[in-house]
């Protein structure tokens, strides 16, 4: 996937590594980005063009994938991280966290693989998590979506392979992003997280855009990423953020 010419769809551009994305696909030399958001008021990134996009509203996603029939590259990135637990949460925070991470990613998808088609095959680019592949106590709603969205991503990437899309996950630790704070702060406050690993936001994106750009079908952008995928095929009792080394 040649980035340099290219014509990006960018989910959730408003903040934190959406604005990143957007902006390095322009800097890169991509030829238009469509910057989208809930409110797309707060999209004020130059450059950008800017679309409405609700990504939990069938309305929403299908008037943009209307405007954006030139889309070769999409960046499902939207997500809400809401602090909530299983047994204990509230369920409608519980799903909204799916509506938005499973079912938002898959409405986005369904949407725009025919545009992708139509331009080529393009590629997908679904912003995945560490915690895909672990739990988090006090966040494992957020969990069990990005784990389904980790296969979910997994099986549209068959799917789409005779169209000619390259569908990419990817893989990434706690990240100084706005979105990511509340989650950080805890882990750090527990242990589970050492002081000064936060990633840089920018070096995340530029990962994955590399990843893209090479074809990857999975970017394991950090080592955060690199010990929870390799903690999968050990003890179960692996599976929880903090246990893993981030080397």
């Amino acid at each position: 996937m040649r980035l340099h010419g290219a014509t990006a769809l960018v989910t959730g551009a408003n903040r934190d590594l959406g604005r990143h994305f957007a902006e390095q696909l322009l800097h890169r030399g991509a030829a238009k980005v469509y910057a989208t958001a809930r409110r797309p008021e707060l999209v004020d990134l130059p450059g950008a063009e800017v679309l409405p996009l609700d990504v939990t509203d069938p309305a929403s996603v299908a008037a943009a994938a209307a405007a954006a029939g030139d889309v070769d590259l999409l960046i499902n990135n939207a997500g809400v991280s809401l602090g909530v637990n299983l047994v204990g949460g509230d369920l409608d925070k519980i799903r909204l966290t799916l509506d938005t991470h499973f079912y938002g990613t898959l409405a986005m998808i369904r949407a725009f693989a025919p545009v992708l088609a139509g331009n080529g095959g393009g590629a997908i680019l679904n912003v995945l998590s560490v915690l895909s592949f672990q739990s988090f106590d006090g966040n494992n709603a957020y969990a069990v979506a990005k784990s389904a969205q980790w296969a979910l991503t997994n099986g549209v990437r068959l799917e789409l392979a005779d169209q000619g899309t390259l569908v990419t996950g990817l893989v990434f630790g706690p990240t100084a992003t706005e979105t990511m704070k509340a989650f950080a702060d805890k882990a750090l406050e527990g242990g589970a997280l050492p002081d000064g690993v936060l990633n840089d936001p920018v070096d995340i994106v530029r990962a994955a855009l590399d990843g893209v750009e090479a074809g990857k079908i999975e970017i394991l952008a950090d080592g955060f990423g690199v010990a929870a995928k390799a903690a999968l095929t050990g003890d179960p009792r692996a599976f929880v953020l903090g246990t893993a080394s981030a080397g």
